[in-house]
């Protein structure tokens, strides 16, 4: 130990959000289950008009393909298989209709517990979900998702 790290702190860790990757400190940020996350229309429209998934909602809609309709699948099955909680920013959560407070107490306690906290009903969201709840976000996320900001885009 050198002369001059007395005193000196341990830096907390950093994290980067889970949805668009920015940078969140120790202690912020919101943490959400899977369930959470697939239950949002703002979430799904934005997410299948980004530009990594666009192509597949252009082949899904405007042509009928059914690659573009098994790729829309795909990234439904990533957010909603999910086991872990997701942590996301400022930016992200205002997407979804969550208790806020509460989400950003369970980031508080996730951080503190070195990322072993768990909020009730983490998990894969056909879990955690009626069935039939699940099947109706399931439905939108693929069937219906950005289709009409797509129309907008001609």
């Amino acid at each position: 130990m050198g002369l001059f790290s007395f005193g000196k702190k341990k830096k907390k860790p950093a994290r980067s959000c889970d949805l668009e990757g920015s940078l969140l400190e120790f202690g912020e940020g919101y943490l959400l289950t899977s369930s959470q996350i697939i239950q949002s229309k703002r979430f799904w429209d934005n997410k299948m008009i980004e530009p990594e998934t666009l192509a597949y909602s252009k082949a899904h809609f405007q042509k009928k393909d059914d690659l573009g309709t098994k790729m829309r699948t795909m990234i439904f099955q990533k957010y909603s298989a999910q086991d872990k909680p997701w942590l996301v920013g400022d930016g992200q959560v205002s997407q979804f209709e969550v208790d806020k407070e509460k989400a950003r107490e369970y980031a508080k306690q996730w951080w503190e517990s070195e990322y072993s906290f768990r909020p009730p009903a983490a998990g894969p969201a056909d879990k955690n979900m009626d069935n039939e709840e699940f099947e109706k976000w399931r439905d939108y996320a693929i069937m219906k998702a950005g289709e009409e900001q797509l129309s907008k885009m001609k």
